[in-house]
């Protein structure tokens, strides 16, 4: 058993810890409106008739290979999977246009992969679902079952990675090589790190959805959509990967750690007025429209407390499935004045052994891979503490005490090749916004 906290609720009013889910959310066009140039950026389609719901017809034809209603209907349980299911009826439909572009772009990405002789082997695609499985924290039957329970398939988020690693290859192929960058500018940004240091840098999520001038209200208000599901608690970083046209849409929207300045000049202001963890609204940029959630913050080239490696306890007190509030609050305040006098971690055992609890170990834990509520309470607590009592009648009642803390050290200045790769990868990736929509200008798709 391994500590960890999956999700936290309010119990017994001692803590009232409430966590967000992960975070998550991109890509995109318009999620709603009709399929067309003025909507979803797309080529001039060719209708073919009406849809039988009896009969199982291609969704689209894209340069003649097939997306069908199926494939549109595995990949759109993704993004029920990270809604938890919690998604009306009307904004399924709406997402349902905007999970089609998202597999038109697919199939053109892969498309033009196999065109230059770029591929995926069956050996690389099985290790990289096998880590996909591993950020669910699940062995990959159980990560399957949950695909298919979801309303999604194995075959489909094979599909995606398939994607995702061809046209990766495919840019380092036809992309990278053309790109510059001089040593004065590599210079010149070393130089301005320097001068930084000290000042805040984020690590911020994005969300992308392009739009021209004639569709900027309809993707705005598409950009509200994605933004409400994420703060009723869907995943960020799953409708990063479903829906974002940003570069970082593979990596679940993840920009890394950037300064204000080195955003758009529309989000360099908004960044430093934000919480951890919370989520912008809609904001106009050149070409789109952008959401940025903050997932941590720090100092230029200084310790990053969520780097601090903790050695902890768990206590955890199993509860009945029937507990009533009054019965869980006395409990849990019984465990609360138990813990919080006990001197310590090593009286943590016997503690456990006397109120019915069970206790693990982690030597090893990194700050900032705890919940958000708990780094909080966990960044001020002194060595020997106890947290309030926090969990729910499925988790149990759980208490962690800090046996010990090791503080990270100041990070140092970023090597010459550490800045060039940055400006590098930043030009990458503009090219090959600019390669997809002349993708999308030739390709032949036809819709039925």
């Amino acid at each position: 058993m391994t500590l960890g906290v999956k999700k936290i609720s309010a119990l017994a009013g001692l803590s009232a810890l409430l966590l967000a889910g992960p975070l998550s959310a991109q890509q995109g066009a318009s999620l709603g409106g009709r399929p067309g140039r003025s909507v979803l950026d797309m080529p001039d389609v060719k209708m073919l008739g009406t849809v039988d719901p009896n009969v199982r017809k291609a969704t689209a034809l894209v340069n003649g290979d097939i997306i069908t209603d199926t494939d549109v209907d595995h990949r759109l349980g993704l993004v029920m999977i990270a809604n938890q299911q919690q998604i009306s009826e009307e904004e399924r439909q709406v997402l349902r246009l905007q999970v089609l572009r998202n597999l038109i772009d697919e199939m053109l990405q892969i498309q033009e992969a196999a065109q230059h002789d770029v591929s995926v082997t069956d050996a690389e695609l099985n290790a990289a679902y096998a880590r996909v499985a591993q950020n669910f924290r699940m062995d990959q039957k159980a990560f399957e079952a949950l695909l298919r329970k979801g309303g999604s398939s194995p075959a489909s988020i094979r599909q995606q990675i398939r994607g995702e690693l061809a046209w990766s290859r495919l840019l380092r192929k036809r992309v990278e090589p053309f790109i510059n960058v001089g040593d004065d500018e590599v210079a010149v940004l070393i130089k301005r790190l320097e001068e930084s240091k000290g000042k805040e840098e984020y690590r911020v999520g994005e969300i992308f959805l392009s739009a021209t001038p004639e569709t900027q209200a309809r993707v705005l208000a598409d950009a509200r959509r994605i933004v409400e599901q994420v703060r009723q608690g869907a995943s960020f970083v799953a409708y990063a990967r479903q829906f974002s046209e940003a570069s970082t849409a593979a990596l679940g929207g993840d920009l890394g750690w950037v300064r204000a300045e080195q955003l758009s000049p529309a989000l360099q202001g908004l960044v430093g007025t934000m919480e951890r963890g919370s989520v912008s609204d809609p904001v106009p940029v050149p070409g789109g429209v952008s959401v940025i959630a903050l997932v941590e913050k720090r100092q230029v080239l200084s310790a990053d407390p969520a780097n601090a490696i903790l050695s902890l306890k768990q206590l955890t007190i199993p509860l009945p499935a029937d507990i009533s509030e009054a019965e869980a609050r006395k409990l849990a305040a019984n465990v609360q004045q138990r813990t919080q006098a006990m001197g310590g971690c090593g009286r943590a055992d016997a503690v456990a052994k006397e109120i019915g609890a069970d206790i693990v170990s982690n030597d090893s834990l990194r700050l900032g891979d705890l919940p958000g509520p708990l780094q909080q309470i966990l960044r001020t607590l002194p060595v020997g503490g106890a947290t309030p009592p926090f969990g729910s009648a499925q988790d149990g009642l759980r208490v962690l005490v800090l046996c010990g803390r090791d503080d990270p050290q100041n990070a140092g200045m970023p090597s010459f090749d550490d800045v060039y790769g940055q400006i590098n990868e930043q030009r990458v990736n503009s090219a090959a916004r600019r390669y997809l929509r002349d993708l999308r200008r030739d390709a032949v798709i036809e819709y039925r």
